[in-house]
């Protein structure tokens, strides 16, 4: 730890770090524009200079950058010396020679860096009178709008696109006055993490599109500290609304996990959640033809009448609702008549997870932690369409090499620009195994694509290489036993090790073999350290399956047999689990089934009785991500405020209310406090949820948390469309949150949750540095959510003697394997509009002999049959994928996850 003197007073400071680090993280506020904590330093544009001084005798002192200039100890600067500051103003006059005059209109105001930095610097008028350089604008997609004139050649955007997000579609061009950040020409941004430009811009270059269309300033909206969920790693989001409607989705810094970025689906994939494209008020089907809308009392009486009425009701949760409403519903039907929603081959993933998690001592490391690592290896998983967010994590982690070679050279690790040209000959090794191709394949030193089963099988040599205690395997070829060798030889000489699989194959089997490579590494050298993440389809999965209950399969089949009566879904769509006829069987008699959720699913449309929901918007609950972390998400606004004809309530609150009215009793769920005690009656397992999570009894000086800005305006016209008399504010029974601005914001150790960043003079997304106890580290509260699984010192060791593999059945039939799209896979973003207009068109992957021997090209149209269903798709050649085997985009529509192992019949070409 160094000592440094800032503006004559002595500060500690981290050597590792640049002076512009230290002084924020001191507090001070220096301009500055080209450096970003993820980024590091390039010196582009001279704003955050200051004078450093040789010794205390020394008054004349020398002009630094300070973002390049390392904290050595006893260093001297001063920030507020008059040459300092005439020289930062006449810098960001320069920046701004070419910059227009349109803070009115721009789509950043209020929301800008390049605002909050030139009111820093007290610069507020020009003295260029020339005429100002333009440039076209560019159409880069549905997401990003490109305003090129604004650019003040930060870099920040081409540093993070290229050189850390590794896009390859977005350059720099041109020289001198006419610099030009874009495409060669116009289309879509093809990275995942493209929306982060927004984020990262510091001006209003690149804005959210999305948000353009339903515009309102940042100050304008009411947040929600949330949780997407869209996949399994729980990345911590703000959510703004306006006029309940959903307007933005921000970054939510979160140290461990998602740091300053989202992914593009994460944070565009949101227009299902707004009030007009959704169920809101009850309906009954009579006599399947005539829709009922009804009042709550109504909806209410029949919700109990049909509990009553049948004497076994099956109650179907789901992955992506929370562990509240998920609990409440098993609570209602009882815990032998619930099932969690999974297929078999789901269950017996997520229980070989579960298992691991809870019972073993090898590390299940966070997001952040992923770039740590120096070998990974990837088994089974396409990693960069079902957790891009993880996809980005190991791309830092290839090049984390380069950060130790720079070590070795006398470099800082903030100093990027020699730092990246390192990287490009010194990698991380990265392996992979897959049916196919993926994107990650770029920068993998080797790659092995075969069929599940083959790919079980490598993985189990590996694991025998490291310790011959694992079954050895024998009907490897001699090619695929050296490279077991070899990888098994890097796995040994390096320090620290990550093996990444996942259930999104169903294969319990790749599950079994990825805890053999790591317990085969842990065992093989205590030196080594391992970890091993797991990746499942939703956003509680986890959560489901530890609440348990039987698999979808086993709760139609109760029903088809009369063993049960009628079912109950819960945020589920039967559609996208079984089989198309299996599922038209069961709507012959839609008065047997009843169906809460808060999207017009198919399911939904077709129930005799349902109920609207609210979306995790407009709810409050839990879930638990893919390293065991229970996470808490909090709702944004309340849709009733907005249109109190509208009958909306949380799943677990209608679940309530039903049994309250067939019990005839008090509700005694009154609020999320309780139902959380009541679930941890049941499961111990998540008592400490409660123990760490803030109640709704929390409050700071007697106050309440505000989810809007103190400029917060317009609130006396929210409901001008209905009443002109303004109502009071809706009361949050829940949490600890107010639904105004009225209450505490600004930054303390105590609140764990923040719904959106902002603090005086720092009205841009660089606000999360006044929250962070140093920039670009932990909160000053902390990191939010609770781990749930504790390693024992007596742990389970995990050793599978027989892994069951079907090497034999794929040379003889056409089989499904699925695979994945960032846009177009997951369920509820299937809803959204925008999302919508980026669904790649369905097809079905074929290997590429396959298709030769069938006499087939690309876009050549195929037709088969498979679970009693006819497909008719244009096909996609493969190198890669095995022969025999078909890929379909399983969980979109109309492709229900039982296709996946299954049988294909009647293959061939569609002649039109």
């Amino acid at each position: 730890m160094a000592k440094i003197y800032i503006n004559g007073k002595l500060y500690d400071a981290d050597e590792s770090e640049n002076l512009l680090q230290v002084c924020l993280s001191a507090g001070f506020n220096i301009p500055y524009f080209c450096w970003h904590p993820l980024l590091g330093s390039l010196g582009a544009c001279r704003q955050c200079a200051v004078t450093q001084y040789n010794n205390l005798q020394d008054v004349k002192g020398r002009l630094v950058m300070s973002c390049m200039t390392p904290a050595k100890d006893g260093s001297i600067i001063s920030i507020n010396d008059p040459e300092s500051e005439v020289f930062r103003k006449s810098i960001i006059e320069i920046l701004l020679t070419n910059h227009p005059h349109d803070c009115p209109v721009c789509e950043e105001g209020g929301h800008c860096h390049l605002q909050d930095m030139t009111v820093m610097t007290q610069h507020n008028r020009r003295s260029y009178r020339f005429k100002k350089r333009t440039h076209k604008n560019q159409y880069l997609g549905s997401f990003i709008k490109h305003e090129m004139n604004r650019c003040i050649t930060c870099y920040r955007c081409v540093r993070f696109y290229n050189d850390y997000a590794n896009g390859s579609d977005f350059g720099v061009y041109g020289s001198n006055n006419n610099i030009y950040f874009g495409r060669i020409e116009d289309g879509c941004l093809e990275n995942e993490h493209s929306g982060n430009l927004i984020e990262l811009c510091p001006t209003g270059v690149f804005t959210d599109k999305i948000h353009s269309k339903r515009y309102n300033r940042k100050w304008d909206m009411q947040y929600g500290p949330g949780i997407c969920h869209n996949c399994s790693i729980g990345c911590n989001i703000s959510i703004g609304e306006r006029y309940g409607e959903v307007r933005r989705v921000e970054n939510r810094y979160h140290e461990d996990i998602n740091h300053y970025l989202i992914c593009d689906l994460g944070r565009f994939g949101h227009s299902h959640l707004n009030l007009h494209d959704r169920p809101k008020n009850p309906a009954y089907l009579e006599n399947q033809k005539t829709l009922n809308i009804l009042n709550f009392e109504q909806a209410i009486d029949l919700g109990s009448l049909f509990f009553q009425k049948y004497k076994r009701v099956i109650g179907i949760g789901s992955i992506r609702a929370s562990i509240e409403n998920n609990f409440a519903l098993q609570d209602l039907v009882g815990k032998d008549n619930f099932s969690n929603g999974m297929s078999e081959k789901e269950q017996d993933c997520v229980k070989l997870i579960l298992d691991f998690l809870q019972n073993s001592n090898v590390y299940v490391p966070s997001l952040k932690e992923i770039e740590s690592y120096d070998l990974i290896l990837v088994i089974g998983e396409d990693v960069t369409h079902t957790a891009p967010r993880i996809a980005l994590a190991i791309r830092q982690a290839v090049k984390n090499k380069a950060y130790k070679k720079s070590e070795f050279y006398g470099l800082p690790k903030w100093h990027s620009s020699p730092i990246n040209h390192i990287s490009e000959d010194n990698k991380n090794p990265l392996y992979i195994m897959h049916t196919h191709e993926s994107k990650l394949d770029n920068i993998a030193e080797w790659c092995y694509f075969a069929s599940i089963d083959e790919q079980v099988n490598f993985s189990c040599a590996i694991a025998h290489e490291l310790d011959k205690r694992f079954p050895k395997i024998f009907n490897l070829s001699n090619v695929l036993k050296k490279q077991a060798s070899l990888i098994a030889n890097r796995i040994t000489v390096s320090k620290k090790i990550l093996v990444v699989s996942g259930s999104h194959s169903f294969s319990s089997s790749i599950i079994q073999a990825a805890i053999n490579v790591a317990s085969a590494i842990q065992c093989n050298d205590a030196n080594n350290h391992v970890g091993l993440t797991f990746l499942t389809p939703s956003a509680n999965t986890l959560g489901a399956g530890i609440i348990g209950g039987m698999s979808i399969e086993s709760a139609i089949k109760a029903f088809k047999e009369k063993n049960a009566d009628a079912i109950c879904c819960m945020e589920y769509d039967l559609y996208r689990f079984i089989s198309k006829k299996d599922v038209d069987c069961l709507f012959q008699n839609p008065e047997k089934i009843i169906t809460i959720d808060h999207q017009y699913t198919d399911t939904y449309q077709k129930s005799g009785l349902t109920l609207p929901s609210t979306s995790f918007a407009e709810s409050s609950g839990t879930i638990i991500n893919f390293e065991g972390r229970a996470q808490r998400f909090f709702q944004v606004y309340d849709p009733i405020f907005y249109d109190n004809t509208n009958c909306l309530f949380d799943s677990w609150r209608w679940l309530q209310y039903i049994q309250s009215k067939i019990n005839k009793t008090k509700i005694y769920w009154k609020n999320l406090d309780d139902i959380t005690h009541a679930y941890i009656k049941k499961y111990p397992i998540f008592q400490n949820i409660i123990k760490n999570e803030p109640d709704s009894n929390f409050r700071f000086i007697d106050q309440k948390v505000a989810r809007s800005p103190i400029r917060y305006s317009g609130r006396t016209v929210l409901r001008s469309n209905i009443d002109i008399h303004e109502p009071s504010q809706p009361k949050d029974i829940n949490t600890m949150f107010s639904f105004s601005m009225e209450g505490y914001n600004q930054p303390n150790k105590s609140i764990t949750h923040i719904p959106f960043a902002w603090f005086p003079g720092w009205n841009s997304p660089q606000a999360w540095n006044k929250f962070q106890t140093r920039i670009g580290k932990n909160l000053i509260s902390g990191s939010s959510g609770t781990h749930l699984f504790k390693k024992n010192e007596k742990s389970k060791q995990f050793c599978f003697d027989s892994i069951l593999t079907f090497i034999s059945r794929s040379k003889q039939h056409w089989y499904v394997v699925p695979y994945y799209y960032l846009f177009g896979n997951e369920e509820l973003t299937q809803y959204s509009s925008v999302i919508q207009e980026n669904i790649p068109r369905s097809y079905a992957l074929m290997n590429v002999l396959d298709g030769i021997k069938l006499g087939l090209q690309d876009n050549s149209t195929i037709k088969f049959s498979c679970l009693n269903h006819d497909y008719q798709l244009n096909i996609r050649l493969s190198k890669n994928l095995c022969e025999k085997q078909i890929g379909l985009p399983i969980g979109r529509k109309g492709f229900p996850i039982a296709l996946v192992g299954k049988k294909i019949t009647l293959l061939q070409e569609c002649v039109t």
